[in-house]
């Protein structure tokens, strides 16, 4: 994803990947509603297939409730495999240019004495095919998940709590299991399992009181059988497995997401216990806040401080992911001293103000970014999609943002005067004037009378916002620098 990203904003850019090929592993099975609002800005889904599932029904912890509480939310896609949306977005980086090299592994990484500031580069050390080589780039990013070669040869910190127990989680063929698709808890444990297509389960045992382990290799299908047997006192033995992959409850989070030219993203910057398909959808809106930064540092045109504000916007939403996948897997894996707190958790979600709280944090819906003071409502968060006619037609809020570059959508029929104020940043912003097709009752966006969205989705001005004169220009230079001589 951060590679088409890069590529979008037109910086070159070599993907460095360990394995020699794909996996076909697939742990995540979907991702959240904000990610499929990413992947549709940039005009992915198609690519996904027809009938893409979502499902207005979802959990927290556990305990079942209606996302669409929440307006534009559901629980999320359902139903595509990891390996699908892997294969998707490798597909178009590469078709967008990026140079995908399968079978280099980073060894060293070196960066100037000090590593801070921009002076300089990086150079790594890469094992390849064809013996070691050695490469210079302007930045690097270690989107190499939990165990990051990236993290650790930079230097990061990356504290937080140890995992407390070890599970798996295994594809089946032919074990005929008891579908359990939201957990089943026993004296031993607690035991998932759902159909993935016929013949074929998905199941996740998560035992009490398993130490956590440094492991080799992947446990085998028959450490999973017996693991499932002693919780259950079911034989699955008969079946055989497409692939195991064991897990724990660790949760860490980087201190910082850069460090000078080096800096990180999806599971390489922060780890959790997997709930709510986060993790993934995590990582891709990481790829997506940092792109478009990244992209505009290596063009030259990035005003100060625009790629510290990765951190400073991820940082927080990182945080608040580890402290949401904590709280479910106390609700979800907690043995009987928990009962009285699921008890508790129930009565609150029938609350809508508690549903509309929780849909907006696993959705990630409800991301926001500051500052944005006694701003309109729209400001920091994510640009709706909308249905819009235009002077050259029928298009969208989301068609907009296909390019990967900045929008100034105009509403409220100031177009001629919006566009003059955006002309020197052309090159960095789209402007667009038009009508919303179906505008709802109490429409933020129609409120709104224009707006400035980043190339990732997200409001930085509003016309509504009296503090400026209704004139973008001090949020222009803030985020897409100064403008190119007339």
């Amino acid at each position: 994803m951060l590679a088409g990203e890069l590529r979008l904003g037109g910086a070159r850019v070599t993907v460095l990947e360990r394995l020699p090929e794909p996996t076909g592993q697939s742990r995540g099975l979907g991702f959240t509603a904000r990610a499929m609002e990413v992947f549709d800005q940039r005009g992915l889904l198609p690519r996904f297939g027809p009938g893409l599932e979502t499902s207005p029904q979802g959990h927290f912890g556990g305990v079942l409730f209606d996302y669409t509480v929440l307006e534009d939310a559901h629980f999320g896609a359902r139903g595509v495999p990891q390996s699908r949306t892997e294969a998707v977005l490798e597909e178009w980086a590469a078709s967008l240019g990026a140079d995908i090299r399968r079978g280099w592994e980073v060894t060293e990484l070196r960066q100037p004495p000090g590593g801070g500031g921009d002076a300089g580069g990086v150079e790594v050390a890469v094992r390849t095919p064809r013996g070691e080589r050695r490469l210079h780039a302007a930045y690097l990013v270690g989107c190499d998940g939990g165990h990051s070669a990236v993290r650790r040869l930079a230097g990061f910190d990356f504290p937080g709590t140890p995992a407390t127990r070890e599970m798996y989680l295994a594809d089946l063929v032919g074990s005929r299991v008891r579908p359990r698709p939201l957990g089943e808890r026993l004296p031993g444990g607690m035991v998932m399992a759902a159909p993935l297509a016929e013949g074929v389960d998905r199941v996740i045992v998560c035992p009490h009181g398993t130490a956590p382990r440094e492991r080799a290799e992947q446990p085998g299908f028959p450490e999973v059988a017996a693991a499932w047997q002693n919780i259950t006192g079911e034989d699955i033995s008969g079946g055989t497995a497409d692939w195991v992959s064991s897990f724990t409850d660790a949760t860490r989070q980087v201190t910082a997401y850069r460090r000078g030219r080096v800096l990180l993203a999806g599971d390489a910057a922060h780890i959790h216990l997997p709930a709510g398909g986060q993790g993934l959808s995590t990582g891709v809106q990481d790829a997506v806040n940092l792109g478009w930064k990244l992209a505009a540092a290596v063009q030259g045109w990035a005003p100060p401080g625009l790629l510290d504000s990765y951190h400073e916007e991820r940082h927080p939403v990182g945080a608040r992911l580890l402290m949401n996948t904590r709280a479910q897997g106390a609700l979800y894996l907690g043995g009987e001293e928990a009962e009285p707190l699921r008890a508790l958790f129930s009565e609150l979600i029938e609350y809508d103000e508690v549903k509309r709280h929780l849909a907006g944090t696993v959705s990630h819906l409800d991301i926001r970014y500051g500052p944005h003071g006694d701003g309109h409502p729209l400001r920091g968060r994510r640009l709706p999609a909308r249905a819009l006619r235009t002077a050259a037609g029928e298009t969208s809020t989301t068609e907009l943002l296909h390019p990967a570059q900045g929008v100034l959508l105009v509403l409220d029929g100031g177009g001629r005067a919006r566009a003059e104020a955006a002309s020197g940043w052309k090159d960095r912003v789209v402007t667009a004037a038009g009508t919303l097709r179906d505008p709802r009752a109490g429409e933020p966006l129609a409120d709104a009378g224009a707006v400035l969205v980043r190339p990732d989705g997200h409001v930085v001005w509003t016309a509504a916002d009296a503090s400026d004169g209704g004139r973008p220009h001090a949020a222009l230079r803030r985020w897409f620098g100064t403008p190119a001589p007339a």
